[in-house]
């Protein structure tokens, strides 16, 4: 019997394809997959309908090693999956009293007395195994269909979880190629998608040519890019090593905006600076609100490197509190970059912190203008003996804008912090 190397998903349950539902269980799964080593080809969502199912059935055998349905198990009619699985087999359905028995005691432990109905329950496919269910009445199936694993469960995750962290798992571990996924993380900020890559294509002919081969993705994550490096190997050490290399070779060619090669959020990366230096960072926002500093502090032991921040919407507190001249933001408005540095500076007086930021702009909907339009944000960093201040341009709704903005003023502290040049 071939190693299972691939898996499709299939949920089962017209609720699944409204609005008001969410699919659950093939995240749970597609977790556990992924630590065995084996490749998620495709994920599908059926409502009840047995021609459907069954068309979407067919097609995952045609890929896939393995096919997991959830679902469409419980005892009424439209509980479908069981019956148009045997019948795509060609298995008879036969029912199985011990499990009947185990429903009807199940009832008979609340007081009641089991529907017929639920002897649907207990039809199984020639061949097959049961898998019990300690927390619902409809048990799992498991079974071979010629070189392919099929493997049915319940839809509830209450009941569903036992069985895949059980026999289910237990199974695939004995039947794949006893490799492992190994993941490294690249994070990127400060160009595009598309420009990443389009900077480590060369690379990627060598890496599908490498032994084990390096798959790569690209994610585009809260304003910045996440590159995903994985491997299937035996090795927990020889993976690491081989990761190691190819996320130094990718940020030798990304350069300065590589903030991460080990998966560290940007807030780590400069937690962990200020850090080092003993510093303490203080923050002045406007359009931003705060989100600079609930990200750092979103984070266990930042209390000793955060002193604190102002809010500063108004001009008032810009000027009474942070210090920002009026005739400057009469001359030049709210939204400039003198006043997002006087900003920096004047939080850095008011706390005593070593890095100071300020970040003043027009995240929308409204109040932009021609000269500035919607997304404008100017963004100051200031440390003892480095600054910056720069105009950036965002588009998206309000919520990304302040991501990106939020993003962006970490990104240029942790590169003053470390001696590279702000774009």
């Amino acid at each position: 019997m071939r190693p299972i190397a691939s898996a499709e998903i299939i949920a089962v349950g017209s609720e699944l394809l409204t609005p008001s539902r969410l699919d659950t269980n093939s995240l749970a799964i597609t977790e556990r997959l992924r630590a065995l080593g084996i490749a998620l080809r495709a994920k599908a969502v059926v409502g009840d309908r047995a021609s459907d199912l069954a068309a979407v059935f067919r097609g995952a055998l045609e890929r896939a090693d393995l096919i997991i349905l959830t679902g469409g198990l419980g005892p009424t009619d439209d509980d479908l999956t069981r019956d148009v699985v045997a019948r795509e087999l060609g298995l008879e359905l036969i029912e199985d009293t011990a499990i009947t028995d185990a429903i009807r005691a199940r009832f008979a432990r609340r007081g009641l007395e089991m529907p017929e109905i639920n002897r649907r329950q207990a039809m199984v496919p020639r061949g097959a195994s049961v898998l019990a269910n300690a927390n619902g009445t409809a048990p799992g199936l498991m079974l071979d269909a010629g070189d392919r694993l099929v493997v049915l469960l319940p839809g509830p995750p209450r009941e569903l979880t036992p069985m895949l962290d059980g026999p289910v798992l237990a199974t695939l571990s004995r039947r794949t190629a006893g490799t492992t996924l190994h993941t490294r993380i690249v994070r990127i900020f400060g160009r595009s998608e598309s420009h990443t890559e389009e900077a480590i294509r060369p690379l990627y002919a060598e890496w599908a040519q490498a032994s084990p081969p390096i798959d790569v993705t690209i994610l585009a994550a809260r304003g910045a890019i996440d590159l995903l490096l994985s491997i299937n190997a035996a090795s927990p050490e020889s993976a690491a090593e081989t990761l190691q290399v190819a996320a130094e070779r990718t940020a030798a060619i990304l350069g300065d905006d590589v903030y991460s090669t080990d998966g560290e959020p940007i807030e780590n990366v400069v937690g962990q600076l200020l850090q080092k230096r003993g510093w303490r960072f203080a923050a002045a926002e406007s359009c931003t609100g705060g989100l600079v500093l609930k990200r750092l502090t979103d984070f266990a032991g930042s209390s000793e490197y955060v002193e604190g921040g102002v809010v500063s919407y108004g001009n008032f507190m810009k000027t009474a509190i942070l210090g920002v001249e009026p005739q400057v933001l009469e001359a030049d408005g709210a939204v400039s970059e003198r006043v997002a540095m006087q900003m920096a500076s004047g939080v850095r007086r008011l706390t005593g912190a070593e890095v100071g930021i300020g970040i003043t702009g027009i995240a929308g909907p409204g109040g932009g203008s021609e000269r500035k339009p919607v997304g404008t944000v100017m963004i100051a960093a200031e440390l003892p003996e480095a600054r910056a201040v720069r105009t950036r341009r965002y588009s998206g709704g309000r919520d990304l804008i302040r991501d990106l903005a939020s993003h962006a003023a970490l990104d240029m502290v942790r590169r003053l912090l470390t001696d590279r040049p702000v774009p």
